[in-house]
Parts: structure tokens; sequence; C-alpha cells
């Protein structure tokens, strides 16, 4: 259970946000000045700090300063009133996650604390490299003894210590999140940021602002400044996951900031200045998106000054069985399910399988097969796999994509034919809401057995639950 500090000398909204708090899954401790938020923190794990700027005659930068000075992972959110934004913005320079303008909707406080709280679980759970790191029990772990897997152990060994660009190839699934992962936690930027961006997930209209931030009136719904994720992150490492789907203009302010250490803000004229690591993550092959004008071929020369290419798990079956080991020892933990053993003949289906998905689809399947095995030995007939029965390979992703075009396509020229506007936001949201409202009812209204089912943290489960008001 994640544990949240509120800190706030208005001891009705200080009772209000941690009972609220309380209410959505987390431990939440209330607290009404620095001196004893500080001492909080030394008693106890504390994953995030929601922070009043003002506590009688105590500045909420000043304790910022002092949190940061020993718990510098710790992510603290600012609450402050408005007219006070400049202060607010200088307080996320001095190491604050983000803030929030009183007054405030409560939405707004619940998703703001479900992003720290996922910021502070990248930076803070370790990833454990067979060749770099012990086992560790609060640990992520990157899995395998193959020769190629030793080369990719090898290279993060020699590039984390610097600070030069990393451009991290590999299908999806393989395991590309971890390996900047473990990049930043043996770096020398370890005890600063470490912020991770989906450049697919976020619509290009908004991926700008959210990059580089914005001034108040840039564009419509700008209704204050916001500091993008480079500033936010100064000092520290910024992954930009699957950059291969970010604009052509976006990606001219990227090699802006790679070339200068410069940039600016959407709607301002102001040049600032950052120092931020940039490693990048891609699915796509880069090359192809150059000859197609999608990619700037600068871009990509700066971005792949060292680059890892990680294999697909079908291309080093050696490390199959103890994948599968690891990952039913991780949750039949984490699920509380009663299941003990594995019979031997489970290792020869999962190694028979094409695993379209990698690494991501076995922790997936073996999580899914935990939940529904109704025994204490985990047999080949209870592995569910994502496309059961497909023990040959699809043979290359176009091929999969042609066999769900096939599926889809009657389905979609009809959506596209009756709905009007904003078809591809309300598709993409019934869809989820499908996907959320199924995972439910698999697991019985385990959030966290429907979460590992989906692959998404508890926090966004929560977020989407809340979001289509769906019963948990």
């Amino acid at each position: 259970m994640e544990t949240v500090l509120v800190v706030d000398d208005d001891m009705a909204l200080c009772h209000f946000l941690t009972r609220a708090l309380c209410q959505k899954g987390y431990q939440a401790i209330p607290c009404h000045n620095g001196k004893d938020a500080l001492q909080a923190l030394r008693q106890q794990a504390i994953d995030l700090i929601l922070l009043d700027n003002r506590l009688h005659d105590e500045e909420g930068l000043e304790i910022i300063k002092d949190i940061k000075k020993d718990f510098p992972k710790v992510p603290v959110i600012l609450m402050t009133a408005f007219g006070t934004t400049g202060t607010a913005i200088e307080a996320m320079r001095r190491g604050a996650f983000d803030y929030i303008l009183k007054p405030f909707e409560l939405d707004e406080i619940l998703e703001a604390v479900a992003k720290g709280l996922d910021a502070h679980l990248l930076m803070s759970r370790a990833v454990a490299i067979p060749t770099l790191s012990e086992y560790r029990e609060n640990s992520d772990h990157i899995i395998g003894k193959s020769r190629v897997m030793q080369e990719v152990y090898k290279l993060i060994g020699q590039i984390a210590g610097s600070d030069v660009t990393v451009l991290i190839r590999g299908e999806s699934g393989t395991g590309k999140e971890l390996v900047a992962r473990a990049i930043y936690q043996h770096s020398r930027r370890n005890e600063n940021a470490f912020l991770a961006i989906n450049c697919a997930a976020i619509p290009e209209t908004l991926l700008e602002s959210e990059l580089f931030g914005h001034e108040k009136g840039a564009f419509t719904g700008a209704a204050k400044r916001r500091i993008g994720k480079f500033e936010q992150c100064d000092g520290g490492t910024i992954l930009l996951d699957e950059i291969g789907d970010m604009s052509l203009s976006t990606q001219a302010k990227v090699l802006r900031v790679l070339q200068e250490g410069e940039l600016e803000r959407v709607g301002g004229n102001g040049t600032i200045k950052v120092n931020v690591r940039i490693l990048a993550s891609t699915n796509r092959k880069l090359e192809d998106l150059i000859k197609q004008g999608k990619f700037r071929e600068d871009l990509y020369y700066r971005l792949k000054i060292v680059s890892i290419t990680l294999p697909p798990l079908r291309e080093r079956k050696e490390d199959i069985k103890e994948l599968t080991e690891y990952f039913f020892r991780r949750y039949t933990e984490q699920l509380g399910t009663k299941v003990s053993h594995i019979e031997p003949s489970v290792f020869g289906k999962m190694t028979s399988y094409h695993w379209p998905g990698n690494v991501r689809e076995m922790a997936n399947t073996i999580s899914r097969s935990l939940i529904l095995c109704k025994g204490e030995v985990l047999t080949a007939e209870g592995i569910v796999f994502d496309v059961e029965g497909e023990l040959a390979p699809f043979g290359d992703e176009e091929e999969l994509e042609r066999t769900l075009a096939k599926t889809l396509d009657p389905l979609f020229t009809d959506i596209l034919r009756l709905w009007g506007t904003g078809l591809h936001s309300n598709l993409l949201e019934k869809i989820e809401k499908f996907l959320v409202k199924k995972a439910l009812a698999e697991t019985k209204g385990n959030q966290v057995q429907a979460a590992k089912m989906l692959g998404v943290s508890r926090n966004t489960l929560r977020s989407r639950i809340d979001k289509y008001r769906l019963s948990a």
C-alpha cells in the first residue's frame, strides 16, 4: 500500500485530503508543519508528499529544500494559492514533482498523486541485472543468461556512468524501459529525477506542451503557465519512449535540447537552459521512417551515439525456463494464490509458443494462468495464451497486423460510416472501458489481479475505474 504524507496547517483541508486518499486505497498520514513532516520521513517509508506552500511562518520552498536533501526520490506535490505560480515553478526547479493551484478539485489532486506515485516507483524500484546487481526482493529483474543478453548487460555497465545519449531498440515487450531504468540507476544522476514519457500515448497536439511546457494563453485551455518534463527533469534523466511516433516539429525541439541544452515553452519567447540526459526507445525502424520523411536524420544520429538492441524472446528461447520460474515466484507471492509448483511440461509449452508480445506477454500469461488455476500445481493445460492454440509463429509483425485487420475491418467500416466527430478519442475510450470492465469481471473485482492482467499499474487502473464510473 502506497503511503502519502499530507502536510497542511489547515486542519479541515488536511483531514479532508487524508480521508479522500484513504478511501482510494492509500495510507495517508496527516501532518501540520515542516518539522513533523521531516520526522515522519525519517520514521517510515513515504512514497509521496502533498505539501502546502504556506505553513504558518514556514516557506514551502525551504521545506522542499530540506526534503530533497535527505529524500531526493520522494515526489513532492506543492499546493499553492492563486497568484503564486512563480513560487510554484521555482519549487519545481528545486525538485518538486508538480504543483496544484488552490482552490482545486479532488480529481485533480488524485490524478497528480497517481502520476507522482508512478514516477516514484520508476525511480525507487531497483532493476537487478545479473552482472551488475545482487538479487533484491523489492526489485524488477532483467532475466536471461543467454549470450545475447550478456552482451546487453556489458553494454549497460559500460555506458551507465557517462551522460551519453542512448537509443534502446527492440520489439514491444522486450524490456526497453527496464534497460533505461537500469542505466539511470547506475548513473551519476541516480539521485535526481527519472521520468518516462510515452510519445505514442500522448496526442500530438499535447506532446509538445507536455515536454516543453507552455505559457498562459498559449492555446485554448492553457489557463495557467505549466513547465514541461524537460524543465521538471533538470539534472536528471528522461526516457522518450516510442520516439518514432513523435512529430517532426517536436523532433526539432528535442534536437535543440540535445545540441544546445535549451528550450522555449509553447507560446513563450524566453530561452530556458536545461541539463537533462536523454534516453530514447522505439520498436520501429527509424531508418525506414527517415526514408519516408517521418523522422529527422540529424536527430537519429544524435540519439544513436550508443545503441542497445534487445532481442525478441523467440530469439533467446534458452532464457524461457528461467523467465517462467521468475514470473511464477513473483506472481504467486503478489497474487496470494495457493499454487505452489510448476509441472515440468509447462516449460515445453512455454518454449513452443512464439511470444509475439515478448517478455511482457509472458508475464501477463503467467499472471493470468495463476489467477485461473484451480489447484496447487500449474499444469501445461492451465497455461492460457493471449492467442490460445497458436504455437506456430505469425511470421512477423506485419502478418499479425493483417490478421487483426481482417477481423476488425467490417466492424470499423460501420463505425466510420455511423460516427461523426471525435471518432478517435471516443472509440479508444470505449475499447478501454470494455477492457477494464472485462478484467474486473474476470478477477471478480480484485484490482491487483485486474491490473496485472491488463499490464498497467494499480494507480492507472484506479484512475480508469473513476473515469468510467465502474463498480470496483
